[in-house]
């Protein structure tokens, strides 16, 4: 392996925060051993192995010497676009913070970008409407790389939409004035500098599913709508799909928007009552095909679906 990209292998893995056993370390000590230039760092290994103690114990203690002082319950992330550029976000270092799962980002939620940064086209000056977008990581990647004309992040639980704003905003984007309440004053701070993604026309909605009515819907006139992660419960497949079906309708020219959902296949039953629901409503669904890139995952293939609705 080149040692640039054995780099950059660790460089994205830093910037994202991943666990410390996910970095290609075997990769290291190969190329290590193997380098003319490189006798010091092998002195070093060796000295690690001629101790009782694995390589990164030490570097292990030394990280819970620093939680033990001061229990944080987020942290910043940064995710690298193919063109070099970072997706920054702050986020929860718990899978459930705030009685919510939505403070993290999730598998579909790369999955679903690497994809759209592979069809840019379906975005491109188009308004786009993310169902359930979480602490943003699917739109700010797709506002930063397919030039959307207005993209709409929604949610509905007020601590993952004053996180998302947040994250908006860290990310150098200005949102449309009165569509936030809060926002963080580290992001406060940001806004000086906000001037380079003025294109693309930023708004966060808060949306419950159960209870928007096709008139709410009117105003949002999305060309595209697109969802991560969302299919995980029979009661919010219904709720979904209920809304699907109003914003179907909710077009002033009729014509329904595309629809691409992405999911991790984690209980087969679940996926399977979601496309009997889908069939039920008299919603077509086909899956997309895979996509070649994979700027965000590097350590794991998980089981992540696309699927496109006709509605």
């Amino acid at each position: 392996m080149a040692e640039g990209e054995l780099g950059t292998r660790f460089q994205r893995r830093f910037l994202a925060a991943r666990q410390l056993p996910s970095f290609p370390w075997p990769e290291l000590e190969q190329n290590l051993r193997t380098s003319p230039d490189s006798s010091l760092l092998v002195d070093i290994l060796h000295k690690h192995e001629s101790t009782a103690a694995e390589p990164l114990d030490e570097l292990y203690d030394m990280l819970a010497d620093i939680l033990n002082e001061e229990e944080s319950t987020r942290c910043y992330k940064n995710y690298l676009l193919p063109t070099g550029e970072p997706v920054t976000l702050s986020e929860s270092v718990a899978i459930i913070s705030g009685g919510t799962t939505g403070l993290v980002t999730w598998d579909a939620a790369l999955h679903l970008a690497e994809w759209a940064i592979e069809n840019s086209a379906v975005f491109s000056n188009r308004t786009v409407l993310e169902l359930g977008s979480g602490i943003g990581f699917t739109g700010i990647a797709i506002c930063k790389t397919c030039k959307p004309k207005t993209y709409i992040f929604s949610d509905y639980h007020h601590c993952v939409l004053k996180q998302l704003t947040e994250n908006i905003c860290l990310n150098g984007f200005v949102l449309e004035p009165g569509t936030t309440q809060h926002i963080q004053k580290e992001s406060q701070g940001q806004e000086a500098e906000a001037t380079h993604y003025q294109n693309p026309k930023l708004i966060v909605a808060e949306l419950d599913w159960g209870s928007v009515t096709e008139k709410q819907l009117l105003d949002l006139q999305p060309d595209v709508i697109i969802a991560a992660d969302v299919v995980y419960d029979p009661e919010i497949i219904l709720v979904l799909i209920g809304m699907l079906q109003k914003l179907s309708t909710s077009r002033a020219d009729r014509k329904p928007p595309e629809v691409y959902i992405a999911f991790t296949i984690r209980n087969p039953d679940t996926y399977h009552l979601f496309q009997a629901e889908l069939e039920k409503a008299g919603i077509r669904w086909q899956i997309t095909p895979a996509h070649s890139n994979t700027v965000f995952l590097c350590d794991m293939q998980p089981n992540v679906t696309i699927l496109q609705l006709f509605i």
